[in-house]
Order: C-alpha cells, then sequence, then structure tokens
C-alpha cells in the first residue's frame, strides 16, 4: 500500500448503497477504473471519496483483494478521527470485516496481515478491558507475519514498533491480566524496542511526520534528550499537506521547545 496509517489504532465509516461510478460518456465505469480513481483519491489524501470507490468495487467484486484492504485500512484512517465512541466502533466493525475477507483469500500476504493487525488493534481501543488487551495481544502474530513476507513494510513497523510501546508501558493491572489470559505476551516488548522498529518505519517511508513523532515520544519516555530532539529536528524539515500533517507539526514543536530547556 502506498499510504501507510499513521496512527497505531484507528477504524472507519462504511457508505452503504452509494451509487455506481459513471464514466464522462454516460456508462458504469469497470471494476479496473474505479480501482484507478480511487487510487489517484487516496494519493490526493481524499480518504473518504476513495473509500467509496473502493467500496463500490468491493460490490461489484466481493473478492477484490486489494480493494477490501484499502477499504479496511481507510476505515482505519478515517474512523480514528472521530471523537464518538459509537461512529469510532461502527468504523472499526467495517474495517475488521474487510480484513477478515482480506485474510481468508491471501494469509500470507503482508498487506492482508497489516490490515489484520490494525483492524484488531482499532476494535480493542472501543472494548472493555479485557477484550483490550486481548486485541492488542492478537496483533502481535499479523504483524510478524506481514514482515516476514514483506520486511520493508512501513506500515507493519510502524504497527510494531506502537505495540511494543503500548505492551512495555502497562499498568501492573494490566501486566498481570496479560500474564494471566495471554501467556505474558508483554515480557518481550520494551521501549527501546519499540524505537527500533519505529526507526525502521523511518528508513521504509522517510517522508511520514507521524513515525517522528511517535519515535520522538518514545524517546522522551526513555528521557533520551539528544535522540528525541534530533528526531523532531528532521520531523520538522518534512513538507505538510494536510490538517492532521500541520497539527503533527505544532505538536513536534512544542515538544522541541520542552526538550531543549531540558
Amino acid at each position: 500500500m502506498k499510504r501507510t496509517c499513521t496512527a497505531i489504532l484507528l477504524g472507519c465509516l462504511l457508505s452503504a448503497g452509494a451509487p455506481a461510478a459513471v464514466m464522462a460518456g454516460g456508462g458504469t465505469a469497470s471494476g479496473n477504473e474505479l480501482m484507478q480513481r480511487a487510487e489517484q483519491l487516496l494519493n490526493n489524501y481524499k480518504d473518504s471519496e476513495a473509500l467509496r470507490l473502493f467500496e463500490q468495487v468491493i460490490t461489484q467484486s466481493p473478492d477484490n483483494y486489494e480493494a477490501l484492504c484499502r477499504a479496511s485500512y481507510l476505515h482505519c484512517r478515517i474512523g480514528d478521527r472521530f471523537a464518538d465512541e459509537t461512529r469510532k466502533a461502527e468504523h472499526f466493525s467495517k474495517a475488521k470485516t474487510y480484513a477478515m475477507k482480506a485474510y481468508e483469500l491471501q494469509p500470507e500476504d503482508a498487506e492482508s496481515n497489516y490490515v489484520m493487525a490494525l483492524s484488531l488493534g482499532c476494535s480493542a481501543m472501543t472494548a472493555g478491558p479485557r477484550q483490550r488487551l486481548e486485541g492488542i495481544n492478537q496483533m502481535k502474530s499479523f504483524v510478524d507475519a506481514a514482515l516476514v513476507d514483506d520486511a520493508k513494510h512501513a506500515g507493519a513497523w510502524y504497527t510494531l514498533g506502537r505495540w511494543y510501546f503500548k505492551m512495555a508501558n502497562l499498568n501492573f493491572a494490566e501486566k498481570a491480566a496479560s500474564k494471566l489470559f495471554f501467556g505474558g505476551v508483554c515480557d518481550e516488548a520494551s521501549n527501546e524496542k519499540a524505537a527500533e522498529a519505529l526507526e525502521q518505519a523511518i528508513v521504509y517511508e522517510p517522508n511520514n511526520i507521524r513515525y517522528y513523532f511517535d519515535l520522538a515520544s518514545v524517546y522522551k519516555e526513555m528521557r533520551e534528550t539528544t535522540a528525541c530532539i534530533s528526531t523532531l529536528e528532521k520531523a520538522l524539515t518534512l513538507t505538510f499537506e494536510t490538517k492532521e500533517e500541520l497539527e503533527l507539526s505544532r505538536r513536534c514543536k512544542i515538544m522541541l521547545q520542552e526538550q531543549q530547556k531540558l
């Protein structure tokens, strides 16, 4: 996928019953034409419009693997923007449904495993404490499988980094519950591993400010001031095109000013 997710736990909205796309000459667009248009919209940061077209493709061809992966990813990305938990849950549910279908079609491919991990994480964020831990624990095997198939998958490295960070910083009760119900998978997690994974994400997608911001946050937690400042300075050299990127750049500037005073 050309554009990878910029937050660890995301979700989205299904636009059911959307009309078929119509070409300039009045005919109905083919699946390939819809996919091309959707990709163009995605690359131009028009996520909602792209999602509608990907879902039209799925309506026409329910086993279109690429459209399923894209729709799952976009449901995660768009849903993360909603403050309302009900709206989030609706998006996350659709993301998981699409991801599971894609995984059934190609269970060893990096992209299906990536969107499975992403949608599980999304769903976990609107669940109860035990369900949240269960979802977060389940993510790990899918992230690992994605990286086995594609060691240069930036989104998978990013998700792995956030997984390490989350599991390394569970509170006492969460750690106890994780060990009791899920075999202590959090024992392998650390802030150092989180930083290493996020650094890899940057190697393979060096223009994603979210990766820099989260890496700087990990360094801040580790009290690695020099590394934190260096990461933030690199982040602020990037070009910003969306409101989300501008907001992240603002937060980077604030963190940088705080770290420079230490």
